[in-house]
């Protein structure tokens, strides 16, 4: 049976696509949709920042997973193009980061283990976090509060490789304390969060990445689909989980993997198994965080570049993505600003649609093309 965790809790998005020639095309239409996009994300930053904690965090339903929900809705801020120094958001991205670093281990781990509402799945909150910190970090200009974001960047990376389970992969505590099992989510939640650490200058020991590269390669299966997890054997046809691919491919991206054998068979995987616009798929929100960033990076002639024998005007590209998702994802917003989500709540629903929203504005590291 599948472990219940942060993905598996997930809330699935019921998409209706817009017709190819119903995206805005001509001037004034483009106009016109770039400001209900902008309009969605500002009452959607707006509601980020209005249901801040008072000490600096984000908490889902039930106060579940706060260092998760802190790090994410932080990330939306930042990709608003606020800084810890200035901004509309500066103040509350302060206090976020504040928080994460009060709450960082004298051992790397950024959370906190003895919280009811993390320990049981940790690893999600110190991947993301990190990815919240490594993020930040690229812009902290006060030297004193740089040598403590890299210090704790330095620890938490630390922490990430001991982390690490025989197999390379990574599961919802550290391999110590889950008796070394792994599992495709966490596993990239690591990968993307210490390859921002990298890009932010911090040292990562290449054989972290090795061992981790090398568990989505035996994660694969000969259809080109990532599996849940290693730990209870091989990779089997009939297992894949194109989430889990999806992700996959965002996380090669991310780390520059774009013309990789390996980064090439997920995406055949996902443009033959992910139809958008056509009822729900499992964990539909964890499968657009990274499904959207894959076609971003694509953009419009990634495909063909990849792929130069395919057919002209088939494959992925941003563009297709944009008018399959983008005017549901305005059409289903809460008047407060917010998207509505299941168990895990609105904070995460919310978080990862203002991160989609927000991708073409190109301005985090871990984000670009």
């Amino acid at each position: 049976m599948i472990r219940l965790g942060l993905v598996a809790m997930l809330l699935a998005l019921v998409c209706v696509p817009a017709r190819a020639d119903e995206l805005p095309t001509g001037t004034e239409k483009e106009r016109e949709f770039k400001k209900k996009v902008e309009a969605a994300t500002e009452a959607g930053l707006k509601w980020i920042a209005d249901t801040q904690h008072r000490d600096g965090h984000w908490e889902a339903n039930g106060g579940q997973y706060p260092a998760s929900m802190t790090a994410l809705c932080g990330m939306a801020l930042l990709m608003e193009g606020s800084t810890i120094k200035e901004g509309k958001y500066s103040d509350n991205l302060r206090r976020a980061v504040d928080w994460l670093m009060d709450r960082s281990q004298p051992n790397g781990l950024i959370g906190n283990p003895a919280n009811a509402a993390e320990q049981q799945r940790y690893m999600y909150g110190h991947g993301f976090g990190m990815l919240f910190l490594a993020s930040v970090y690229g812009e902290e200009e006060d030297g004193d509060r740089r040598k403590k974001l890299e210090k704790l960047l330095t620890k938490a990376v630390e922490f990430t490789g001991k982390a690490q389970t025989n197999r390379g992969g990574w599961g919802y505590v550290s391999a110590a304390d889950g008796s070394d099992f792994d599992e495709g989510s966490v596993t990239i939640t690591q990968l993307q969060a210490i390859r921002a650490a990298r890009n932010a200058g911090i040292a990562v020991p290449k054989s972290i990445i090795d061992k981790a590269v090398k568990y989505l390669k035996d994660s694969t299966t000969p259809r080109g689909g990532v599996i849940y997890s290693l730990a209870h054997g091989g990779a089997a046809m009939g297992g894949e989980r194109a989430p889990l691919t999806a992700a996959a491919v965002a996380c090669a991206f991310s780390a520059g993997e774009y013309n990789s054998d390996l980064a090439k068979k997920w995406l055949e995987f996902c443009a033959t198994n992910i139809t958008l616009g056509r009822g729900r798929m499992g964990h539909d929100e964890y499968l657009h965080y990274y499904y959207a960033q894959a076609n971003y990076v694509l953009g419009e002639d990634g495909w063909a570049k990849l792929f130069p024998k395919a057919a002209k005007d088939t494959g992925l590209s941003w563009h297709k993505y944009r008018v399959a998702m983008f005017e549901q994802l305005i059409t289903s917003q809460n008047r407060d600003g917010s998207w509505s989500g299941g168990y895990i709540g609105p904070q995460l629903t919310t978080a990862v649609y203002l991160t989609i929203l927000q991708l073409d504005k190109g301005l985090l590291p871990i984000y670009q093309r």
